[in-house]
């Protein structure tokens, strides 16, 4: 019994250190509405296909802890290196058309409804109207984020309306990745082809 006990007790011991590490995508995408691990890791794996989430509207968000917390659930150990607290999850069709997006293996892109250009408004569109957007300020070396709703679409470089969440007050800001802008004084010398396809 005694061995069992400490049998038992190293297997809990070693789990984390069994996990498997992941990396977080530059672009998490869905297909179908079901978010799955394989939709926002790479490295996934076996759980690629655990679902952790619905979206309904053109995007989902999740907080970074409850993130790794489902991640750390499936066997997989996602260390958020950035320090993120919210990860956006987009519909594929939204997400732009020339981002570095993989796939995990068996996922495959919604197939389009009829032919169209390549490079579309809304298909470069990387951030919609009320989508929850993380707000980074940098000013004389001081670099502060807050959370805001955006007040209208945004491309990639693109300046847009954000309302700040805590204080209501609406603030100007550039479009750099989904879900995510500059503002402030750093904000004045981006330039739309600093986000270009590359």
């Amino acid at each position: 019994m005694r061995t069992l006990i400490l049998a038992a007790t190293a297997l809990l011991l070693a789990g984390p250190a069994l996990a498997q590490s992941v990396t977080l995508k530059a672009n998490p995408v869905d297909v179908d509405g079901r978010v799955t691990l394989g939709d926002v890791f790479d490295g996934a794996g076996s759980a690629g296909g655990v679902v952790i989430g619905a979206r309904s509207g053109p995007s989902v968000v999740f907080e970074a802890g409850a993130l790794q917390s489902l991640a750390r659930q499936a066997g997989l150990d996602w260390t958020n290196p950035s320090g993120l607290r919210r990860v956006v999850v987009r519909h594929a069709a939204v997400a732009p058309a020339a981002a570095d997006v993989r796939a995990e293996a068996g996922q495959t892109a919604a197939a389009p409804v009829r032919a169209a250009p390549a490079r579309t408004v809304y298909a470069d569109r990387i951030i919609s109207r009320n989508d929850i957007v993380e707000v980074l300020y940098v000013a004389s070396g001081v670099r502060l984020a807050i959370t805001g709703q955006a007040q209208g679409n945004a491309t990639a470089g693109q300046r847009f309306a954000i309302r700040n969440l805590q204080s209501g007050r609406i603030i100007d800001a550039v479009a750099t990745a989904p879900g995510q802008a500059v503002a402030g004084p750093a904000s004045q010398n981006l330039r739309p082809q600093q986000f270009a396809a590359r």
